[in-house]
């Protein structure tokens, strides 16, 4: 008896342990269910054959007595929330070719009992709490054809002794802590297909060898610390491979021209090419910041802020969709490029690049841009109808940004998954989050931190722009699951990303100037002021008026004294009509005042060598000569920078005629 009719049935409840008193049962597949509580311990012993209970609610740990059950060849428990240590009973199921224990909550270390299951084909415990070294017993598994040890917990490095494992077809091991290590010994692995050994601090030069496993189709070698150049054997993988990801590791050397065919499905991002510009010729092959990393930080010339007609202070993407309008004056940029396993495109002021392809989905072309079907009640919808994703990492690089502290909002919503009763509501995404290099998330879960799915989070930062670039970049660790609803759904997801200022930026026509800035003009020109007045005031230039009025009036004058305004008024402003002389003391106005008497103007020139005192001295001279033939003198005007004498005005002519007469009979 089989109960293959129960997969995807979302069935709520418990496990009965009665669902085994048939003694002819040997498969319990329960997979994608929406079950919970835990596995009971009266399944054992029976002549179970297979048990899978994949994306359910379990909890608890896995009972020891399923160790008893000698007839057992797989247990797969994939996609749940069991925890604790691994018993070491399961080391005595002599028959068991398939474990599975994939994104649980597992601690502890392998039990050595298991170095006895030398049965096992395929070992997956990937995206659990896991302590101490990849065991040295895996030696013994030498039927073993597939091992996953992605985002375990445990540590490397990768021991010496996976030589013996020539069956394998396909090592997954990514995310080992401890120290760094050469590549592991791999020569015999023939059958290798898909071989991903992705951030193992693994050191040291490419090996030759695997330019020659002729059935090699995925190969991931990214975020290592691999120097050196690509080997010429590798020109041999072109027409095999499917996709090959040397993606942020210490590579440098030329390009290797065949390299350049594989558009889309080679990834050279984010290591030491010297040519890395050439991707703004043809953007052909993924060279992503893979210039020499000094202190350019990376950057690939064509996005080099020297490229830049003018800074920008803003940036608003809608991750993966069109072109939208916020509150009326927002607009957010479009990104609709459909992407590939490898991918680079280039906007006006910012780029994109992705890397990775969706595994085991059973899909020959992957989707990067992720739609919403149902209806959102959020404040700002359009932002969440599209969102962009990875099976590994992405970036968002923004360059031409004026220097300076900024404001960042990236907006997610969990798209994906349900919100209901069923095991399409079971899945768990989760990722990391880096902005210029820094962590700034390590396992990031959206509808976590939204509190549920479809909802919205914003989640906000502040970093400093120098080098006019600002980047942002989403990465897979290997953590969350990866079949719920279905195989293939997992990796970072981005709805939108919004960047603003922190500070007042410059104008149009104009600089900005920061508050340090302006206090120290402030403090320079006070000084300057300080000192001119005290230049001014040590000349004696300061005071001028007050103490030329305190000397007219100790000479007693009998004349008045005149506004500048009654001046003005009676010149015409100084007419140039008006004028009637002109010597080295200054210039002559005729003028009419008020009460119509007719005046002459004297106005002293800057040029004239006539001082103050000698001002005062002619004012007080001509006052005291009283005669009927000499001009009288009316007043003066010392209003502002202006010396002015008002004189009785006479016309022009000669002095013969003024004391005699005419000489006409």
């Amino acid at each position: 008896m089989k109960y293959r009719v129960l997969k995807a049935q979302n069935l709520p409840g418990t496990l009965p342990p009665e669902l085994v008193n048939s003694p002819y049962l040997e498969e319990i597949d329960l997979t994608r269910n929406y079950l919970n509580g835990t596995i009971p311990p009266k399944w054992a012993p029976t002549r179970l054959v297979n048990i899978s209970l994949i994306g359910n609610r379990l909890t608890g740990s896995i009972p020891k007595e399923l160790g008893n059950i000698s007839t057992l060849k797989s247990l797969t428990l994939e996609f749940n929330m069991l925890s604790r240590s691994l018993p070491k009973e399961l080391g005595n199921l002599i028959n068991i070719e398939r474990l599975h224990f994939t994104s649980n909550y597992f601690t502890g270390e392998i039990p050595e009992t298991f170095a006895g299951l030398t049965t096992m084909k395929d070992f997956r415990i990937g995206d659990n709490n896991f302590s101490g070294k990849i065991p040295d017993f895996i030696q013994n598994w030498t039927n073993l054809e597939k091992l996953v040890i992605q985002a375990s917990g445990l540590n490397g490095p990768i021991p010496l002794h996976i030589a013996f494992l020539e069956n394998l077809s396909d090592l997954r091991i990514s995310g080992l802590r401890g120290p760094e290590a050469n590549f592991p010994p791999l020569h015999n692995m023939t059958k290798m297909k898909t071989l991903i050994l992705r951030s193992c601090n693994i050191t040291g030069q490419l090996p030759e060898y695997l330019g020659k496993m002729n059935v090699l189709k995925i190969l991931d070698l990214s975020f290592n610390k691999l120097t050196g150049g690509i080997p010429s054997s590798y020109v041999g993988l072109l027409t095999k491979m499917d996709f090959m990801y040397l993606t942020g590791n210490l590579l440098s050397g030329p390009e290797p021209p065949w390299m350049l065919k594989r558009s889309g499905s080679i990834d050279l991002s984010y290591n030491n090419f010297p040519n890395g510009s050439l991707i703004c010729e043809h953007q052909s092959l993924n060279l992503f910041t893979t210039s020499s990393k000094g202190s350019d930080t990376g950057n690939i010339s064509c996005l080099r802020s020297s490229s830049c007609p003018k800074n920008v202070y803003s940036l608003q993407i809608n991750c993966g969709g069109p072109h939208i309008t916020i509150n009326g004056n927002t607009m957010y940029d479009e990104d609709i490029e459909p992407g590939q396993a490898s991918k680079f495109l280039k906007r006006e002021n910012w780029a994109f690049s992705s890397t990775g392809d969706f595994m085991d989905d059973g899909d020959i072309t992957d989707i990067y841009i992720l739609g919403n079907s149902s209806k959102l009640t959020m404040a700002n919808p359009e932002l969440y109808m599209t969102a962009r994703l990875s099976p590994l990492s992405f970036t968002y690089y923004a360059f031409c940004l004026g220097n300076g502290p900024y404001k960042i909002n990236l907006h997610f919503a969990e798209i994906k998954f349900t919100n209901d009763n069923t095991y399409s509501s079971l899945g768990r995404r989760v990722f990391d989050i880096y902005i210029q290099g820094e962590l700034v998330e390590k396992d990031f879960n959206i509808a976590d931190e939204a509190g549920g799915v479809g909802i919205e989070v914003i989640k906000p930062y502040l970093a400093v722009v120098n080098n006019n670039t600002l980047e942002i970049r989403f990465y897979w660790a290997g953590k969350g699951t990866t079949g719920i609803p279905e195989r293939g759904v997992y990796g970072p997801l981005i709805s939108a990303i919004s960047v603003h200022p922190d500070f007042k930026p410059p104008s149009e026509n104009g600089s900005s100037v920061s508050v340090r800035e302006v206090v120290g003009i402030v403090a320079v020109g006070a000084f300057v002021l300080f000192l001119v007045l005290g230049i001014l005031w040590w000349k004696g230039c300061l005071g001028q008026k007050s103490r030329m009025g305190q000397d007219l009036k100790g000479l007693d004058l009998q004349t008045g004294l005149f506004t500048l305004r009654q001046i003005r008024a009676a010149t015409n402003n100084f007419d140039v009509s008006n004028k009637v002389g002109e010597g080295g003391f200054g210039s002559v106005y005729k003028g009419l005042l008020s009460d119509g008497t007719t005046i002459a103007v004297k106005q002293l020139s800057s040029k004239s060598k006539q001082g103050n005192r000698e001002f005062v001295n002619e004012i007080g001279m001509i006052s005291a000569l009283q005669h009927p033939h000499l001009v009288k003198l009316y007043g003066c005007c010392i209003e502002g920078n202006q010396l002015l004498l008002v004189y009785e005005y006479m016309e022009n002519d000669s002095l013969a005629r003024a004391l005699f007469g005419s000489e006409e009979c």
